[in-house]
């Protein structure tokens, strides 16, 4: 399952409706096999983002799953992301549990991932989930509140022994942060995207994805997503309990994927790390 973005990083736009056909038809491996040659059985599923006004264009409107204010910058007045991150993470859960509880798909048998925007809302939503995937797939993309997820992973409780117990809004012994990091985490990301914990949820870390394997790959003459991001977000993963994260950066490539060496990398991801069979390339 990859969420798809409305635009290249080649310079020209790109209709969101052709995304799904330009990485399933021209992402191929130096084999020059595709995806759906190489993996048959698997359905691909694009969902597609809605309408939304940007404030890095002017405010038009345009398909895109959250408000960015300066692409370069997600950091820049990053507020403006929160509404449609919290929108299009609900869109995505409940695909993925229909996906999982209606058509009977194992969690191990999913992939999530995406292009670009698309990478930095998968990632997001990979962050909510009381389960682990079967794999991530990632490319020129971020992770939105990176450095406030970092944050709160490497924040050690600080209440007061005592000195507060006048205070009705002190921290209690009982709701002090977890020592786990992967539980820290997905804490975090549910609370800033106003999404619920599941019901009667043990508080371990078997209740998160932390288990599920990552690939981010990125191009280190990216304008639009600076491949600097893609790396803070690879560190923010790792930092969150994600113990298999593979970085891949790929030399003079800008926006985009590269054709066929991180397509190669794919695969191999998928048959080593998500251990998914395939026919031969």
């Amino acid at each position: 399952m990859e969420p798809k973005e409305s635009s290249s990083g080649a310079g020209h736009k790109v209709d969101a409706s052709q995304t799904t056909y330009i990485l399933l038809e021209t992402g191929k491996t130096s084999a020059g096999k595709t995806l759906p040659e190489l993996l048959p059985g698997a359905r691909f599923v694009f969902p597609t983002a809605k309408r939304r006004r940007s404030s890095a264009f002017g405010r038009k409107k345009l398909t895109q799953w959250f408000n960015i204010a300066r692409l370069p910058d997600p950091s820049y007045r990053k507020e403006t992301q929160l509404q449609g991150l919290a929108e299009s993470a609900v869109e995505i859960r409940e695909l993925l549990r229909q996906e999982i509880e209606v058509a009977g798909v194992p969690p191990a048998n999913v992939i999530l991932g995406g292009i670009s925007q698309g990478c930095a809302m998968s990632l997001s939503v990979l962050l909510t989930l009381e389960y682990p995937l079967g794999g991530y797939v990632g490319m020129c993309g971020y992770l939105p509140f990176q450095q406030d997820i970092e944050n709160a992973i490497n924040k050690e409780d600080t209440s007061d022994d005592g000195e507060d117990e006048d205070n009705p809004f002190a921290t209690s012994d009982d709701e002090s942060l977890p020592t786990n990091p992967a539980l820290r985490a997905v804490n975090f990301e549910r609370d800033l995207l106003c999404i619920d914990a599941p019901q009667d949820a043990p508080s371990d870390q078997n209740q998160t994805a932390s288990s599920t394997p990552i690939f981010l790959g990125h191009g280190d003459a990216d304008e639009k997503k600076p491949f600097q991001l893609g790396e803070a977000a690879a560190r923010t993963m790792r930092a969150a309990g994600y113990n298999t994260v593979e970085w891949r950066l790929y030399p003079g490539l800008g926006h985009w994927y590269k054709i066929p060496d991180e397509i190669d990398d794919i695969v191999e991801f998928i048959r080593g790390h998500v251990g998914w069979e395939m026919t031969t390339p």
